[in-house]
């Protein structure tokens, strides 16, 4: 009994020590990601663009809750999110029941994008439809997207093709429909997949393929999140074709005035239990399911299930901690210096710093943590997370860049994403099959809470105070930010296929004689 008790306290001192160093790392991690946009924002409060105390206190607040919010989220992905979808996924496949695979596909992602909280601010802040309204139909798209995934791993169909028919669809249902619906269509597309859906979809997808014993079934585990980004669009430009819309402006929120910080600390304590309720909400289907699993097929011993456990509540309290501080404290600092930006006499300044913020904005998202980390290991650090978050960032810049643009003079959201996806999928042809999907998964995951909260009110706030069209003009932020690494990251891909190209062109040369004496650029030369 003695001998017993030493055990269980050894490991449970080695789990405290094991947590401690992954706690430690995560926070790190959130530091990095959160410091840059907080030093970016206070740079330009006390410079060209002055927030009102009380708007600045309530986003340093938010960014400190940001960044506990990372630490646990991260942490929870990794100890609960990831690995429940995985075995989730992996125990549906081997049932080898084709209808069972489509009724649970296309419930858990209709679930999964209705408690979707990145979802539920877009709807917020869409003045012409009714929030269910919009909710259902995104829901219903990624559903039924989500089985046109799940089939696509099943039976190895190529993604490429599949991009190239259902973006003509889009195109062409776009075409038309009216203006005001346009740019909220392709915004759905991103938000859908966020926190919340990212880290259990795209594990889904890797315990469904593991099945597959092809050299292909790596490369098909990504592409989830690609289709699943496509339904949203589709399914809300249908319903700007049957829906009549009953208008509606849209109005910005007044700025609170705050007395004190107990008054500032009400403000946050006052939203906590909302977001308590929300996220309750949208993590009760993912429970749910994996509880069925776990009774009926998984069965899981019991140190592995309580790692799970306490993986989800560090899950749970890490997105409320986050949501709460981007949406009480991020969104109306977003929206009012969008709009002091804009009232400058040199207004252009709001296209090189949306860039500059776009920049690292892109990596305090909690579902790009989750997609580089799974990229990294799933190629062996063939493709690393630094190499991942760098070309996010990139193309994060210059999608805010170009949207700043369409604020300022009010081009359409048309004459840039239908150049932009016309290079991504021209693209595909040429890149390796991973990177493409990778690419597209890339752009729904990089379009999150973050984007919706900053962003997206950056952008409106400089719509109002410009005179422009919220609508058709503010909107389409998320889009543009979804549309960009579709071709950073193929261009990476491109890179990586010329250098291996290379590689392969020396290694031949080598087995001719004489050529020992020759550096690997003066062989390829001769």
């Amino acid at each position: 009994m003695e001998k017993r008790k030493h055990s269980v306290y050894g490991e449970l001192k080695l789990y405290r020590s094991r947590l401690k160093e992954g706690l430690s790392e995560k926070l790190k991690e959130a530091v990095s990601a959160v410091v840059p946009v907080l030093v970016i924002v206070l740079i330009l409060s006390f410079t060209i663009a002055p927030l009102p105390v009380s708007v600045l206190m309530e986003f340093i607040a938010g960014a400190v809750m940001l960044l506990f919010g990372m630490m646990f989220f991260t942490l929870g992905a990794e100890l609960a999110m990831t690995p429940m979808g995985e075995r989730v996924g992996s125990s549906l496949t081997r049932t080898k029941k084709l209808w069972m695979i489509v009724l649970f596909g296309f419930i858990l992602g209709f679930v999964i994008t209705i408690s979707e909280p990145d979802l539920q601010v877009l709807a917020e802040q869409v003045p012409s439809v009714p929030n269910m309204t919009l909710v259902l139909a995104v829901a219903t798209g990624v559903g039924i997207f989500l089985v046109v995934a799940l089939l696509r791993i099943l039976f190895g169909v190529a993604l490429a093709p599949l991009l190239v028919v259902f973006y003509a669809i889009v195109f062409g249902v776009a075409a038309f429909v009216p203006r005001d619906f346009l740019a909220v269509a392709f915004d759905s597309g991103g938000v859908t997949t966020g926190p919340m859906t990212v880290p259990f979809i795209m594990a889904f997808g890797i315990g469904i393929s593991s099945i597959r014993s092809d050299k292909h079934a790596a490369d098909d585990s990504f592409g989830l999140v690609a289709l699943c980004s496509i339904g949203p669009i589709l399914a809300v430009l249908i319903l700007g074709l049957v829906y009549q819309s009953e208008g509606g402006a849209y109005t910005a929120e007044a700025i609170r005035e705050i007395g004190d910080s107990v008054e500032l600390g009400r403000i946050f304590l006052e939203a906590l239990p909302h977001y308590f309720q929300e996220i309750a909400v949208s993590l009760l289907p993912i429970v749910v399911i994996f509880g069925i699993f776990q009774v009926v097929s998984l069965k899981l011993e019991k140190r592995p299930l309580m790692k799970m456990v306490m993986g989800m509540i560090y899950t749970y309290v890490g997105l409320v901690l986050f949501l709460t501080g981007a949406n009480v404290g991020f969104m109306p600092a977003g929206n009012y210096l969008g709009q002091t930006l804009a009232s400058l006499p040199y207004k252009w300044i709001l296209v090189p710093v949306g860039m500059l913020i776009g920049y690292f904005i892109v990596i305090a998202e909690p579902a790009v943590y989750v997609l580089t980390r799974q990229v990294e290991e799933l190629t062996d650090g063939a493709i690393s997370a630094n190499v991942m978050k760098t070309s996010l960032s990139v193309s994060v810049a210059v999608s805010v860049g170009l949207a700043m643009i369409r604020v300022l003079t009010g081009i359409s959201i048309f004459y840039l994403l239908v150049p932009g996806y016309t290079v991504a999928i021209i693209l595909s042809f040429f890149v390796p099959k991973m990177f493409t999907a990778i690419a597209f998964d890339s752009g729904g995951v990089a379009s999150g809470p973050m984007t919706a909260t900053f962003l997206l009110p950056l952008a409106m706030g400089a719509c109002v105070d410009s005179g422009g069209n919220v609508v058709t003009d503010a909107f389409g932020v998320v889009a543009m930010v979804a549309m960009t690494p579709l071709i950073t990251i193929q261009v990476v891909g491109l890179v990586y296929r010329l250098r291996d190209a290379k590689a392969e062109r020396v290694e031949e040369t080598r087995t001719v004689p004489g050529l020992d004496a020759y550096d690997d650029d003066a062989i390829i030369e001769l």
